[in-house]
């Protein structure tokens, strides 16, 4: 077994979501479970098929986020693993929506930070193991920092 990383290539202004399914609908199933969430989303969507044609599927409705899900999804090549970006709303506007696909079994990481993949590479074929998503912590919250995270909230709308 080889074990390597992945970067996640992204302009800083899109979201990002990864995560496994396990049969080929996945595809048609979360640009449904997206636009049905969110009316008008922008975002492109690969799913790395396992078997049969072993093909990268895509869907979305932003061809430059297609594009890019492409890219990342080839250079993953990870067997269901599908990656999702979303341009103009957060993962949390739709992630319930993409959990709840039947196909969906579970999500490594939703977010806008810098993304490394951890892969391992047998005979058979490649496997997400986890992610790196951010960075390090560096310390705990203060004072200052907690009202600045309320504040935060409240000027994006996330809370009254």
């Amino acid at each position: 077994m080889e074990l390597r990383t992945v970067r996640i290539e992204k302009p800083d202004d899109v979201n990002l979501i990864l995560g496994q399914a396990h049969f080929i609908k996945t595809v048609e199933d979360l640009h449904e479970a997206l636009v049905t969430a969110v009316p008008g989303a922008k975002f492109g969507l690969a799913f790395c098929e396992s078997s049969g044609p072993a093909l990268v599927r895509l869907s979305g409705t932003d061809p430059e986020l297609v594009e890019l899900a492409k890219r990342n999804a080839l250079a993953l090549a990870c067997g269901h693993a599908f990656i999702l970006f979303l341009r103009g709303m957060y993962p949390i506007n739709v992630l319930t929506a993409v959990k709840l696909v039947p196909e969906v079994c579970g999500i490594f990481c939703a977010t806008a930070n810098p993304v490394e993949v951890i892969v391992a590479e047998t005979d058979q074929g490649r496997g997400i193991l986890g992610v790196v998503d951010g960075v390090r912590t560096k310390g705990v919250e203060g004072e200052a920092d907690r009202e600045e995270r309320r504040s935060f909230l409240r000027r994006i709308g996330y809370k009254l």
